[in-house]
């Protein structure tokens, strides 16, 4: 019980950061950003993807190592939908990293650099969708948690 507890607060406490810095992105990443809000966007990516492989290993924690058993997770297809909205976010983040980490590189070459706008849209453009979609998640993990589309066998 206390493990799953754990596990639980863990994984809540990834899935806010992640929400935290995808939000913090956001506010960073836009036309007439600065140098410097460039440089925190590389650092605050890196934490995007440390949260987000948090998140799911605590996940899949939950999963084999939870009071509800594996069997509950993978018979309920509100999990698979979660778990599948989870990746497309996943898929979703690697345009914007892999710009930001273009624009790392232009730093370290020029340390005056700040992409331009289309590219700061293009990347604005997958962090809306991302936080767009990341929305539904915590629905998804609600109808879950209460059995919703579980049926036992």
């Amino acid at each position: 019980m206390i493990l799953d507890a754990l596990l639980a607060y863990v994984h809540h406490i990834a899935a806010f950061a992640l929400v935290a810095i995808l939000f913090v992105e956001m506010a960073l990443c836009k036309p007439g950003m600065t140098t410097a809000q460039t440089r925190q966007l590389t650092r605050y990516d890196l934490f995007y993807g440390v949260f987000a492989a948090m998140l799911l290993i605590v996940g899949f924690a939950r999963v084999y190592m939870g009071t509800k058993g594996a069997a509950f997770y993978w018979g309920n297809p509100i999990f698979h939908a979660k778990l599948g909205l989870f990746l497309l976010i996943g898929l979703l983040s690697v345009p914007p990293t892999m710009r930001y980490l273009k624009w790392g590189k232009a730093l370290k070459a020029n340390p005056t650099f700040v992409p331009g706008v289309d590219e700061i849209k293009g990347a604005r453009k997958f962090i809306h969708m991302q936080a767009l979609l990341i929305v539904v998640l915590p629905l998804l993990a609600a109808l879950m948690a209460r059995g919703i589309g579980y049926t036992a066998k």
